[in-house]
């Protein structure tokens, strides 16, 4: 379920095609266009990603382009599959298995996130599939008919590629936490008003629905008459509603010039989460304890492509740290030379096999070093509120305001 919502008075975006290109450094995935295995390397097979199964290989076949597979495996031991098209880089498969376990990772204290079992179960039982798919969604991919949650190639960024950085919104806006929160909203979470429920957590579908109805009818989300027809007869709203609070949340549209004041192309009144909270304040209340994390917890692999200063910390100028800024843990790919900047999230970042430096706020002097028996490095900022608890590995050195100092 993807739309370009437009309101009357926005800037409207291109529906323009988007170019079949990957951000990934690895844009042409090892073991070619089968389903047997064969030329998966040692290497991609420690990513958890295999050869699609026997099981899986007649509907989703090496004559359709599909070549991989990865799953997360719900604690009832059933899977929930995820599905590659050959054009779809290993990073990008990685990257989509990360952000549905950040979406099913507990969130301790919470109303309804205490304990996701139940909601993964119930994805796994209801028979959820993630289907990445070559290109765009443009009509064009013969694989888009079959059953499963699609999500294209063009809409996978990674962090560190070059869509990531450049945030180009009109030929490869991250859409990743929208299709993924589609299927977990559809098969697990569970939708109201269709004609049996088949999810977990209707209590907390209640509220979403009562937040959808008050954000369409003040006029806080929406878009054209026949967008939310559409809508309304698929029984979609609450998913794109929730969506597109989700997308704000996480920082994704923060960096579109298509709006000073709105995201989702036009359709919801909130670009920040800052504004969220001040303009649709139900939807806030759905991102207050309830469900999701407030930072990504899943450990982002910056592509092999990157070399320079990747940025955890917000800093208006550069687009990317609008959703940069809500990552905590990090790992360097490839071997590049490359510097992470910090943020207060107590991070974890990881190395590549280049040079690596990590990048804080204050002199040498406001910082504690302290060297672990198993090789780790933790430095923390003494100044409160600041730069945290940070655990660097495979680190060489530490940029102070005043100084470097070798690890």
């Amino acid at each position: 379920m993807v739309a370009k919502v437009i309101l009357v008075g926005v800037v409207t975006a291109s529906l323009m095609a988007l170019v079949a290109c990957n951000s990934d450094s690895s844009s042409t995935p090892s073991g070619g266009n089968n389903n047997s295995g064969v030329g998966l390397s040692a290497e991609i097979k420690a990513l958890d990603i295999e050869a699609v199964p026997a099981t899986l290989s007649t509907t989703y076949s090496a004559a359709l382009k599909f070549n991989r597979y990865t799953q997360i495996k719900a604690p009832n031991g059933k899977p929930i599959h995820i599905i590659a098209q050959d054009l779809i880089s290993d990073n990008q498969i990685v990257r989509s298995r990360a952000i549905l376990t950040h979406y099913l990772t507990n969130l301790p204290g919470s109303e309804y996130g205490s304990d996701k079992s139940v909601v993964a179960n119930r994805m796994a039982d209801n028979g959820a599939i993630l289907i990445l798919l070559n290109g765009s969604d443009d009509g064009s991919n013969a694989a888009t008919e079959l059953g499963g949650q699609p999500l294209y190639q063009n809409e996978i960024q990674v962090e560190g590629g070059t869509w990531y950085i450049n945030q180009s919104y009109e030929e490869h806006r991250d859409a990743s936490f929208e299709e993924i929160l589609h299927m977990m909203h559809d098969y697990g979470i569970g939708v109201d008003q269709n004609s049996e429920f088949i999810g977990a957590l209707p209590g907390y579908q209640a509220e979403i629905r009562a937040a959808q109805i008050t954000a369409l009818n003040d006029k806080l989300w929406g878009g054209d008459a026949n967008w939310i027809t559409e809508l309304t007869a698929e029984n979609s709203l609450t998913q794109e509603y929730l969506a597109s609070v989700i997308d704000a949340y996480y920082g994704l549209w923060g960096a579109w010039t298509g709006s000073e004041t709105h995201s989702m192309w036009g359709g919801y009144t909130a670009k920040t989460r800052a504004e969220i909270s001040s303009e649709d304040p139900l939807g806030a209340e759905l991102m207050h304890n309830k469900f999701f994390h407030s930072y990504l917890t899943y450990n982002a692999r910056i592509d092999a492509s990157f070399m320079g200063d990747f940025s955890l910390k917000f800093n208006r100028d550069i687009g990317y740290t609008h959703h940069s800024q809500y990552l905590k843990d990090v790992t360097l790919t490839g071997n590049l030379d490359s510097n992470v900047v910090v943020n207060q999230l107590d991070n974890n970042i990881t190395g590549n096999s280049g040079n690596n430096g990590v990048k804080f706020s204050g002199s040498s002097s406001q910082y504690s070093i302290e060297k672990q028996d198993n090789g780790a490095t933790i430095i923390t900022d003494m100044v409160s509120h600041r730069d945290g608890i940070n655990t660097l590995n495979g680190i060489e050195k530490a940029l102070f305001s005043d100084s470097s100092t070798a690890l």
